[in-house]
């Protein structure tokens, strides 16, 4: 019985099964890496649990259920998904269900049996979350009510706007309220399969996996890695429309908020006030993230030194800007230029 708690021992001795029932749901039009990824994670758990700990060690049976009326699902790439079951179907004890992301033009396929299941299994389902816009059917079900949440992170706005009572969190790529876990990005699906893991069987089970699967056990930085900082506002907001020519021309040069109202030929009081209402940002927090894009680009598709990048915009320097990365995105310069630089440079650079 090797590495067993008492309880999994007596478990065994009864006849009980150790492995936890996941739930993985498949939504119309999904990515398929919203419900292969997380489900590798779990089933590769279980393989590495028995190795490790001994057949008797649990981990995971895992069952695809579908969102719709059919038990067939085609996913976004087309490919069809055949699942053991519909999710309105199971009568049985479940320990975690994981919705998958979907296509919102799809939402309508979903039976309101779907979100009665969710709403009346809610206690009985020891862990419920989502992969990415999942968390739009969790919120919809009423399961995210005044918690906190995150989705993709081209979702997070929407997902506030559609549902204030949520307290929607774009940065991190999962977050755990209670016994409600939504994650980020599609990928993201991953990342929280691995903490569910480490919760479940253990630190080095987990650690594990993710070596087997080339996957960090906790990514480093957050969401807004890969998505930009500012709202797409130059659209809607005619002072950004007007301002933001001319603030990318000069963000390596110091300026005030006094600079920028005298631009739009607003006294300083009355530009503040417009542009927080606008873009609610205060010119200073928006001009800061600016740069912070600004750099990103420069990062990831020039040639320029990490110094060179800071003084050109607008960062103060290499130091600065490595503090000021730190804070907005959770990794340094030279980390974010290494993950997002192409290939092809990264190639040239280790050959010259």
């Amino acid at each position: 019985m090797n590495g067993l708690h008492l309880g999994q021992i007596a478990a065994m001795r009864a006849g009980k099964s150790l492995r936890k029932k996941i739930v993985l749901v498949a939504m119309p039009a999904a990515h398929l890496i919203d419900v292969a990824g997380p489900g590798d994670v779990f089933a590769l758990a279980t393989k590495v649990a028995a190795a490790q700990l001994g057949p008797g060690a649990g981990g995971y049976e895992i069952i695809l259920a579908s969102a719709t009326r059919s038990k067939q699902v085609v996913t976004g790439s087309g490919i069809p998904l055949l699942c053991h079951t519909r999710l309105s179907d199971i009568d049985y004890t479940v320990d975690t269900l994981l919705i998958g992301g979907m296509a919102f033009a799809t939402m309508h396929e979903l039976p309101p049996a779907f979100f009665d299941w969710l709403y009346d299994h809610r206690r009985a389902v020891r862990r419920m979350g989502s992969v990415c816009v999942g968390a739009f059917a969790l919120a919809k079900a009423g399961l995210l009510n005044n918690k906190h949440a995150t989705t993709h992170w081209e979702y997070c706005d929407l997902l506030q706007q559609d549902f204030p009572q949520i307290t929607v969190d774009n940065t991190p790529f999962y977050v755990k309220d209670g016994n409600i876990y939504t994650s980020g990005g599609m990928t993201s699906g991953m990342d929280l399969a691995l903490a569910m893991v480490e919760e479940d069987l253990g630190r080095d089970i987990a650690v594990t996996v993710a070596r087997k699967l080339v996957l960090h056990l906790k990514r480093p930085g957050s969401q807004l890695q890969f998505g930009n900082l500012l709202p797409p506002l130059e659209l809607t907001s005619d002072l950004v429309k007007n301002l933001q020519p001319w603030l990318l021309q000069r963000l390596h040069k110091p300026f005030s908020v006094e600079d920028m109202a005298a631009q739009v030929n607003m006294s300083v009081r009355n530009f503040s006030r417009v542009f927080i209402k606008e873009t609610s940002l205060t010119p200073a927090k928006y001009l800061e993230k600016m740069r912070i894009d600004t750099a990103r680009r420069f990062l990831s598709e020039s040639n320029l030194n990490l110094e060179q990048i800071a003084l050109k915009c607008g960062l103060g320097g290499l130091v600065s800007m490595r503090r000021i990365f730190l804070r907005h995105l959770k990794v340094t310069p030279r980390f974010y230029r290494s993950s997002f630089r192409s290939s092809l440079q990264q190639e040239q650079e280790a050959d010259e």
